[in-house]
This record gives structure tokens, C-alpha cells and sequence, in this order.
């Protein structure tokens, strides 16, 4: 068992190496576990509840808040938000918050999110918006320079880094793979069609509202191949599941998995007839 004194020294060689390098991809695993449960206890936050999470921005692994985290800060130093002004520069939605926290300091931050954003509904954009805005002015009152995951999509080159409770990096999107790489099984269309089965709960769109639906940076669903509809279908579920979307994203996505089961629905109908 490790002494009190051979604890500290491992979180201050822990803590000297991330001050040093910026780059907790340089730590072991055993250290990365150990410098997110000392920042978490630095700032009073649980770290059972996973409130941070990694990305891979400017070539340096480093930490991003979640929504956990920013509502048990907003708790913890007892921020409260005095004002909230919502306004319309161009394309976008842009919202700044006043507020202050327990001991009467008090900040303003903005939140900006395209129009476009949220299928183009206006009120869940301008409510994205406000929850940007309310997040970063959370981390600033808070003295904390950390991204937070509302902005992580806007960042060019940023890329979401998954790493288990023991610290390992697991997967890196984009990482290029090695020389020797096992060859990537190729998506079978018939397979898939032939084993897809809708949730229990669900009830399809009109056929051409699903497929007008828009992947954000594909097109529409009914211009989609079937891999990348089952592509989007998994990222989807996993969003869901992991919780991590705003109250006000949660019916754009839930909308958006109903309207890519209608359309795998209808070609899996489509593959059956043809094969009779």
C-alpha cells in the first residue's frame, strides 16, 4: 500500500510532467487516471460522473468540460445568472449572460450558434445558444480556461479522443493505421438490411420527410447510402445513450433516429420484394 508521502510524490511528478508537456497523451495510464481524479478534486467535482472527457486539439490530448461539469460548478461556487439578451447578427444567434457567482464577482460571456443549426429551428438554436453562453460563463467565473463541449464541434482539426477508466487510449479518430493493419471487413448492405429491426417504440415519418432529413455534412438521408445511414444510426444511439445532449437537442435527435429508421425500413421492404 502506498504511503501518504510516496502519494504525494506521485501526483507532483503527475502534475509536473502535464505543466511541462500540455499533453496528457505523455502520461501513462495509471497517471492520466490520477491527474483527472486530482483535478476533479481540485475543484470539488465528482469524478465518478465522468465530468470531463478528451480531445485531441493541436496535437495535445487534453481535457474538455461536460455538462456534468459545468452544473455541479454552478452548484459547487453557486453561480447564478442575472441577465440574458438574445440577438440576431447575420447568420447566427448570438446570446450574452451577466452573472455572478457566490461571492458577489461577477462576469459576462456570449454564446453564438448558426441559424441553421438545430434543422433550422429557430427556438432551439436561440435555447443552444443560451445554454453555450450560460457554460462558458460558468468556466470563466469559475477561473477555469477549459473548453466546453457545446464548442467543441466549431473547433477545425478537433478531434474527440475515448480513454477507459484505467486510462488507456483506446481509440483516435483519423490516427492513421499502422503498416501490418488487419484489412477492415467491408460493409455488407445485404446483411445488414436483411437484420435491421427498428426500437420497439417506433413509429416512421412520411417516407419523404425522412428522407428529406439532412446529415449535417452528407445530405439529405434519402441521398444517403445504406453504410452511411447505418453510420449515422450508430453515432446517433450512441449520443443518446452516452446522455450526452442538451434538453433542447434531445428531440432533434430522437427526430433524426426515427426519420433514419424510416428510410432503412423502407429499403429493407425494398431488398425483400426484390429478392421474391
Amino acid at each position: 500500500m502506498e504511503t501518504t508521502q510516496q502519494i504525494t510524490t506521485t501526483q507532483a511528478n503527475t502534475l509536473e510532467q502535464v505543466i511541462i508537456n500540455g499533453d496528457l497523451s505523455k502520461l501513462s495510464p495509471a497517471e492520466r487516471v490520477n491527474y483527472y481524479r486530482m483535478v476533479c478534486e481540485s475543484i470539488g467535482l465528482n469524478p465518478f460522473t465522468k465530468p470531463f472527457d478528451y480531445i485531441q486539439l493541436n496535437g495535445k490530448l487534453t481535457l474538455y468540460a461536460k455538462k456534468d461539469a459545468t452544473d455541479q460548478l454552478r452548484s459547487i461556487k453557486s453561480v447564478s445568472i442575472d441577465d440574458v439578451d438574445i440577438s440576431e447578427i447575420g447568420d447566427n444567434y448570438v446570446v450574452k449572460v451577466k452573472g455572478h457567482d457566490g461571492s458577489g464577482r461577477s462576469d459576462v460571456e456570449i454564446g453564438v450558434v448558426k441559424k441553421s443549426d438545430m434543422q433550422g429551428n429557430s427556438a432551439n438554436a436561440q435555447m443552444k445558444a443560451v445554454t453555450k453562453a450560460k457554460r462558458r460563463l460558468t468556466l470563466s467565473l469559475c477561473g477555469l480556461g477549459w473548453l466546453d463541449e457545446t464548442e467543441i464541434e466549431t473547433i477545425p482539426n478537433a478531434r474527440q479522443i475515448t480513454v477507459t477508466s484505467d486510462g488507456e487510449i483506446i481509440q483516435q479518430d483519423e490516427a492513421p493505421a499502422p503498416a501490418a493493419a488487419p484489412e477492415v471487413k467491408a460493409f455488407d448492405e445485404v446483411t445488414f438490411l436483411k437484420n435491421f429491426t427498428p426500437q420497439k417504440d417506433f413509429e416512421p415519418l412520411p417516407l419523404d420527410e425522412a428522407k428529406a432529413e439532412k446529415s449535417a455534412k452528407e445530405g439529405t438521408y434519402g441521398e444517403l447510402s445504406t453504410e452511411q445511414l447505418y453510420r449515422r444510426l450508430s453515432a446517433i444511439v450512441k449520443r443518446i445513450q452516452n446522455r450526452d445532449l442538451d434538453e433542447s437537442e434531445k428531440p432533434v435527435y430522437l427526430h433524426k433516429l426515427t426519420a433514419l429508421q424510416t428510410v432503412l425500413l423502407d429499403r429493407k421492404v425494398n431488398a425483400e420484394s426484390q429478392q421474391q
